[in-house]
């Protein structure tokens, strides 16, 4: 059964865009260091499941662009290079620590909903993303709230 996600990224770090141009218009979503979000990579998130691509901490956040998940939690390989950001020195490849999923575009929205606008629509009020301290980077979001963000995005 699909399951749907929302996975925020700054788009100074890595956009839309970046993962338009990327090879095969894929990415791995690495880098990630909050042990809640690292379970739902590494249990939860399957081949298949959807995304809302969201970017955050800019000046107007929003969701700009879906994604499907074509290869499900596999360890974070980062966390093993001394070279790379996200290296984790307590990180072992025997028992890895960090996860990582795939993802593949599967189209950039032409008009993003943003946060505020969400924050108007009353079929989302219950979404994660829209609850008070709600910072994960990768959080559950229920099928009618993805189909109502689309909606809103006029797709």
């Amino acid at each position: 059964m699909t399951k749907y996600w929302l996975m925020k990224t700054e788009p100074t770090t890595f956009s839309i865009d970046d993962l338009e141009t990327s090879e095969e218009q894929t990415t791995s979503w690495e880098g990630v260091r909050n042990y809640q979000a690292r379970n739902t990579l590494r249990d939860e998130i399957q081949v298949g499941d959807r995304v809302l691509f969201y970017h955050s901490a800019c000046k107007e956040p929003a969701v700009v662009g879906t994604a499907t998940v074509v290869r499900s939690g596999y360890p974070d390989i980062h966390a093993f290079d001394r070279r790379h950001k996200y290296f984790d020195p307590k990180s072992d490849p025997a028992k890895p620590t960090w996860y990582m999923v795939d993802i593949q575009l599967e189209q950039k929205l032409d008009t993003p909903v943003t946060l505020k606008a969400m924050r108007g629509q009353a079929k989302l009020e219950g979404m994660v993303l829209l609850q008070k301290g709600s910072r994960l980077s990768v959080q559950p979001v229920k099928k009618k709230e993805f189909d109502t963000v689309l909606k809103m995005a006029a797709v």
